[in-house]
């Protein structure tokens, strides 16, 4: 297996605080918005953006977190059980803009799974898509509104994201499936 960062410590706060400019100047400031973290990665993101929104507009927004395990589509016929955790989104997102935020885009079946799962506890006005990394090879028609860097990906590719909050680094690689040798 081989890693190439290609977003460094600095570089993923600096994209983060543009993204953060980015929410902030597309609603025109953040009156109605609240932002909704995926678990696990999108959440320490939505906080991070939370944060550099307050510094830039001095009002606190909401955060929330969204387990969308029961939602996805990939998980029938396996074996194991889904290991659940909490959506904890401790505010009425009626009316509100809700900002999904995720690490990573690909298929988009974690989108629409998220979705779903924001639907059932109420309607926003509108819901934007934030994500760190697009990787293209979508599956679906979903598209990200706020975009940190654009990852252009071989299907067998990986993009592993490292938060210092849960990984020991704060980073993005491209992973590259080392090819098995003869006779393995």
């Amino acid at each position: 297996m081989m890693k190439t960062k290609v977003l460094d410590a600095d570089g993923l706060r600096r994209t983060v605080n543009r993204l953060s400019h980015e929410v902030v100047e597309k609603n025109k400031g953040v009156q109605d918005v609240v932002l909704v973290g995926i678990r696990t990665r999108g959440e320490f993101l939505a906080h991070r953006v939370a944060t550099k929104i307050a510094e830039i507009e001095n009002k606190n927004v909401q955060v929330g977190v969204l387990d969308i395990t029961l939602y996805r589509d990939d998980l029938h016929g396996r074996l194991d059980q889904p290991e659940l955790k909490s959506t904890e989104i401790l505010f009425d997102i009626r009316g509100k803009v809700v900002v999904l935020i995720d690490d990573v885009l690909f298929t988009g079946r974690t989108i629409r799974s998220a979705l779903n799962a924001l639907m059932d506890l109420g309607r926003p006005s509108e819901i934007q898509l934030l994500v760190l990394v697009d990787r293209g090879h979508r599956e679906l028609p979903i598209k990200a509104d706020f975009v940190g860097k654009n990852v252009p990906t071989a299907r067998e590719q990986n993009v592993q994201v490292a938060l210092t909050e849960k990984d020991e680094e704060d980073a993005v690689y491209l992973v590259e499936q080392k090819e098995k040798e003869d006779g393995q």
